[in-house]
């Protein structure tokens, strides 16, 4: 019994991503600069991710300094481009 309600909550979790993602038609659409401007939004954001964890566990001050220097260029880089964006819009 509490496997059948197991499997259900992942079939539901499952279809969720499914339905939050968009098909496959809906990322074709659009021109090649769109797609580039997505890839690079996506890159950034591992980029941001990959440095926080690093921060975390960062120690010495001039190391420190580099990783925030690094985050505050990508974070100001992810600004533009949300700016660029909504400016299309």
């Amino acid at each position: 019994m509490a496997r059948g309600w197991e499997s259900k909550g992942v079939a539901d979790q499952i279809e969720q991503v499914k339905s939050d993602r968009p098909s496959r038609d809906e990322r074709g659409r659009g021109s090649s600069e769109d797609r580039a401007q997505r890839q690079r939004m996506e890159s950034l954001n591992l980029s941001r991710s990959r440095l926080l964890q690093q921060l975390e566990r960062a120690k010495h001050p001039s190391h420190r300094q580099v990783l925030m220097n690094g985050l505050q260029a990508i974070e100001s880089e992810i600004d533009k481009l949300k700016k660029a964006e909504s400016a299309e819009e």
